[in-house]
């Protein structure tokens, strides 16, 4: 990104948090899980471009004509009466909001192009923005699957599972939705059980949903008191996200948009999110289904300023198409593709953060897992992405949670971040003396150069194989959904709590026992 500004305190400013923190190096994990040190990657390479400096403009002006000639709908009358203070046409007894170019432009150039998103445990802390790239866990799926229990509805054993595997993996920077849906949990006290969850089992950034003013409020609170902060010191230190997905074609609903103003107003993360798919929600055309996504993605991010000018958010890219033959969305796709290097590109020229995910839609462990998903990460890597959401454990479109998905896709962000870590040049790297001791027609498997960095000199897969086929066929020939399958069970088992201060502890217990005595949140049930 250009004109980056970093909206996060200095180290001398930082608030004091209360608690026991571990920093420095990670804890050790088996040989069974060669990982790396917690650690965002950089892009060291050129965001691509897939289009011209011309067609980008194209699609911006596109844009900005929807919102000024068409507009969009905004269900919420607090939301309306602060645009229209703001300068927004909106006729009295109409949802409809229309702005202009330059008042769009002026709003969203209030937005911070990076800042800080804080964990609970300062190591775990994340830049969002520039090159820095963030990993998250599959979020809100409605179903959990592995082969030994097969597809069933979300319950709170599994969620639990899903968040140790997040603590466990280095690679996983953070939990952006509740990785699966715990259904067995009624919904009016469910985000209380979910959230006092994720500052129990993790130490690392979370989201909370803007599903109605009082869970917004609630997941606030709780992440206040998980992490020791005074009311003023939460204010200024972003440390939960939210997503807010427009209805597309052009409507911001009640839900999102008391999100979007309880967000700004407490300085936390909005990551506006179009869910735009071309042929359904969108154009059929990836240019008009960008241009809507645009429009959309604009809208809630000026919104986000006229509650909190300089509030953090994040231009979120969810564009793809649907199979035109049953209707059912499609991911992974070179559509997909093109539509994340583009979302990248419209991100850059507004200066804001970048969100794109890592996704498919195969119903399970296969090739087509495996393809699509590594053609999503790519678009998103090659768009800019900061923030990479369902990049582990996402199946079926989204509709599941899978356990063997979750440790294919670590090996696959793993590889990822090695692929992107620079090439050692140094003199010790060019290794001629190392040539020169060996020689014409020689072999470099005992030279000193060679036994002082083979342990750690390639990547370590943790699910791939690579033995040969007869040693292989020896042990049974396990496939990949085979080692995935006891990997994770294995990785549960080594799972180890972080710690949280024993005060802070109580009193999220008793937050989360007030409201529900209170009844929780309101619901539909």
């Amino acid at each position: 990104m250009t004109d980056e500004i970093d909206m996060a305190p200095s180290e001398d400013t930082q608030p004091a948090r209360r608690g026991r923190r571990r920093r420095g190096g990670e804890k050790a994990t088996p040989d069974l899980f060669p990982q790396k040190p917690f650690k965002q990657p950089r892009n060291i390479f050129p965001p691509l471009e897939a289009v011209s400096a011309d067609e980008l403009e194209a699609i911006h002006n596109a844009s900005m004509r929807v919102l000024e000639e068409i507009g969009i709908d905004f269900l919420h009358e607090e939301a309306r009466a602060m645009l229209k203070a703001a300068g927004a046409d909106v006729k009295p007894g109409e949802d409809r909001v229309r702005m202009d170019r330059a008042m769009v432009e002026e709003l969203v150039g209030k937005a911070p192009a990076e800042f800080t998103l804080h964990a609970r445990n300062p190591a775990h802390d994340l830049q969002i923005g520039g090159n820095a790239i963030s990993f998250a866990s599959v979020a809100s799926a409605p179903n959990a699957v592995d082969r030994d229990g097969g597809r069933r509805p979300g319950n709170q054993q599994d969620y639990r599972n899903f968040l140790k595997l997040s603590q466990f993996f280095n690679i996983i920077h953070g939990v952006m939705g509740y990785p699966v849906e715990p259904v067995d949990i009624h919904a009016s006290v469910r985000h209380l059980d979910c959230i006092a969850d994720f500052l129990r089992l993790t130490d690392k950034v979370y989201h909370i949903y803007s599903l109605g003013r009082e869970r917004n409020l609630d997941g606030l609170e709780l992440t206040r008191i998980g992490y020791g902060l005074s009311h003023e010191d939460f204010i200024n230190t972003p440390c939960v996200a939210t997503v807010i997905n427009t209805s597309s074609p052009l409507r911001l609903d009640t839900p999102m948009l008391q999100g979007l103003i309880e967000m700004a107003k407490a300085g936390q993360v909005s990551i506006v999110t179009p869910f735009t798919l071309a042929g359904a929600m969108a154009p059929v055309t990836i240019a008009g289904a960008l241009t809507l996504q645009n429009a959309e993605a604009l809208a809630g991010i000026a919104f986000a300023q006229i509650v909190r000018p300089g509030a953090p958010v994040v231009y979120g890219g969810f564009t793809s198409n649907v199979d035109m033959r049953s209707g059912a969305p499609a991911f992974g796709t070179p559509e997909y593709m093109k539509a994340a290097l583009v979302g990248g590109q419209l991100a850059r020229r507004y200066h804001l953060p970048y969100r794109s995910s890592g996704v498919c839609a195969a119903n399970t462990v296969d090739y087509q897992a495996a393809l699509e998903t590594t053609l999503s990460e790519w678009g998103a890597i090659n768009g800019g992405a900061n923030i990479i959401k369902h990049a582990a454990g996402w199946l079926e479109g989204g509709l599941s949670a899978g356990f063997e998905k979750f440790i294919t896709d670590i090996d696959l962000l793993q590889k990822i971040a090695e692929y992107l870590t620079p090439l050692d040049v140094s003199e010790e790297a060019l290794a001629v003396d190392a040539i020169r001791e060996v020689g014409p027609a020689g072999h470099f498997f005992g030279t000193e150069h060679t036994q002082a960095r083979y342990k750690d000199a390639f990547y370590a897969p943790i699910v791939s194989d690579w033995r040969n086929y007869e040693t292989w066929a020896e042990a049974g020939s396990p496939t990949a959904y085979d080692r995935a399958n006891m990997l994770y069970k294995k990785a549960l088992e080594a799972y180890e709590q972080p710690p949280l201060d024993p005060a802070i502890d109580e009193e999220i217990s008793a937050f989360v026992d007030r409201r529900k005595a209170e009844g929780g949140a309101p619901t539909d049930f």
